[in-house]
Formats: structure tokens, C-alpha cells, sequence
């Protein structure tokens, strides 16, 4: 039995469910895998596992940072490497599920990200993107780094992009190739979650956003605000967060706002699908409109015997 297992996919495919499965029929505990999972007090915007749907299985990486704090691609990997050595001592299966690739990534790769020092270069790009939007600041990007820009959606990993290089001289694209060349420092095994019905996938992600409103998603954003977290802060910028914080502030109705989270949801599970997808090792688990999980996990432990054997 491999001891490190990946679950990969996009957004509502399913992921937390299956770890748990998984976990079950290999002595395993799973490790979330998730940017935003990492943030307490906020629960039902990100999809966080209840206790109920943990089963009794060991979760780590959640509730591990402050609604107000930046978490970091290299904060992630610091936390959650010891929590994979240390699952593996004990003899049990490190169970990865999570749809944030660029974490899922690194950590198996076990990049080294050590953090520049107080330059001040990051206040003033942030200063500047405060200043001249991050239309310019996306330019800017373009003009030094074109792949990186084509591949770079958020204002926070933009600004790194651009902090790399004006630090070090060379971009990330250049970075990423170099540490490529790196043997990693785990070998799982790779599995992926799809829908052969792109339609299904996006059915699942606007009832996921139906029922979060239904267990009170929007009183959680209102108790993030009235608790002092900042509206501007990384967390609150989520999706599923900034759209209906733009509705409490009298920006659209909810059911805009509602309307909004799915169509972004669906955009973001394109992106996620897109990163994984370059991932060769990753045995992809597609569902068919009439399959059940059951037989998902049926066929992830058909594909677990043949790697063991």
C-alpha cells in the first residue's frame, strides 16, 4: 500500500467524501488540501467537513489560521509537511484531498519557499496596486512574464509574481522550471474526480451554492464582518464570500450575489481542472451519470491493488 494517496478535482466533485471512503480502506487520515479550509469561522462558505461527514476519520489542515491572517502557499507547506511525516510514522496512509493545486504541487515537491526579507518591495507593489488598479498591474506582469500572467487569476499571487522578480531578478515561471528539475519529496499515488457530463459537475456546484445559503452562509458573513474581519482581507475575497459582502453593502440583491458565486464557482472549477490535467500521474475516477460512489471507490481500489502489486 502507497503511503501518500492524492485526491485531486474541481470544486463539488466530491473530494471530501471520497477521502473519507478512502481513508476507511486504508487506514488513512486525510490532510485538506483546500486555501480556504485553512480559515476558522468560516465553514459553510468553503465547503469544511463536519464532524458528521469526517466519519471518525482524522482531519488536519483545518481551522488553522485566522480569518484576518494572509496564508501563504508556503505557510501551508511548512504546516502540513510534518502532519504527512508524521501520519506515516505511525504507519497510517497521508490522505492529500484538496482542489488547490499550486498547494497540492508544492507540497509533494517539497519546495523550499523562505521568504524575502523586509525590502518593502511588496508594500510598494501593493501600494501601487491600490493606486492604479490591477489592470496595470497585470500588465505590468505581462510585460516582464507572460506565461505567469496567463496563468495568474488572483491579486495576491499576481503581486508575489512580481515580488519574485523584482527581488531575485528572475520570474516565477523561471523559478517554478528550476525547482522543477527537483526530485520531489513524496511519491503518491494520484487520483483525480471528474464528471463525464460537464453539465452534472455544474449542477452539483449550483446546489452546493443553494444549500450553503440554506445553512446560513450569509449570517456567517455577517458575523466575519460584525467580528472585525476586514472585508478587503484575503479570506473575504473567496468565492462565496466577496459576492455577498458587495450585497450586504447594498451592491445587487442576494440573489445576484447568488447567482454570481455559481457562475464563478464553475469558471474556477475550468481553472482547476485545467492545472490538473497537466499532472500525467493522476488516474483519473470519471463518473457517469448513472454511476454511484460506491462504484467510484470500487474502481480507485481496483487501481490501489494493481500499484500495490
Amino acid at each position: 500500500m502507497n503511503n501518500i494517496i492524492c485526491i485531486a478535482g474541481p470544486t463539488a466533485s466530491g473530494k471530501t467524501a471520497f477521502a473519507v471512503e478512502l481513508a476507511k480502506v486504508t487506514n488513512g487520515e486525510v490532510v485538506s488540501c483546500d486555501s480556504m479550509q485553512v480559515y476558522r469561522s468560516m465553514d459553510i462558505g468553503t465547503a469544511k467537513p463536519t464532524k458528521e461527514e469526517m466519519q471518525g476519520i482524522p482531519h488536519h489542515m483545518l481551522d488553522v489560521a485566522e480569518p484576518w491572517e494572509d496564508f501563504s502557499v508556503s505557510r501551508y507547506c511548512a504546516m502540513a509537511s510534518p502532519i504527512v511525516d508524521d501520519i506515516i510514522s505511525r504507519g497510517k496512509t497521508a490522505i492529500i484531498a484538496g482542489g488547490t493545486g499550486l498547494y497540492m504541487d508544492s507540497l509533494i515537491k517539497g519546495n523550499d519557499f523562505a521568504p524575502f526579507p523586509a525590502t518593502g518591495v511588496r508594500e510598494r507593489l501593493e501600494a501601487q496596486a491600490d493606486a492604479e488598479g490591477m489592470d496595470a498591474m497585470r500588465e505590468l506582469l505581462r510585460s516582464i512574464d507572460p506565461e505567469a500572467e496567463s496563468r495568474i487569476h488572483d491579486r495576491k499571487r499576481l503581486i508575489r509574481a512580481l515580488e519574485v522578480y523584482y527581488e531575485t531578478g528572475q520570474t516565477i515561471t523561471e523559478h517554478n522550471r528550476r525547482t522543477q528539475a527537483i526530485p520531489p519529496k513524496y511519491t503518491p499515488l494520484w487520483f483525480g474526480l471528474d464528471f463525464a457530463d460537464r453539465q452534472q459537475l455544474y449542477d452539483r456546484i449550483d446546489l452546493r451554492v443553494d444549500i450553503m445559503l440554506q445553512q446560513g452562509l450569509v449570517e456567517e458573513i455577517r458575523s466575519l464582518l460584525d467580528s472585525g474581519v476586514p472585508e478587503k482581507c484575503t479570506a473575504m475575497q473567496a468565492i462565496g464570500y466577496k459576492e455577498f459582502v458587495a450585497a450586504l453593502e447594498g451592491n445587487g440583491s442576494m440573489e445576484q450575489a447568488a447567482e454570481e458565486v455559481k457562475k464563478a464557482s464553475r469558471h474556477y472549477a475550468k481553472r482547476q481542472l485545467t492545472w490538473f490535467r497537466r499532472n500525467k500521474a493522476i488516474h483519473w475516477l470519471v463518473r457517469h451519470p448513472e454511476e454511484s460512489t460506491g462504484e467510484i471507490l470500487a474502481n480507485a481500489r481496483q487501481i490501489l491493488n494493481e500499484f500495490d502489486n
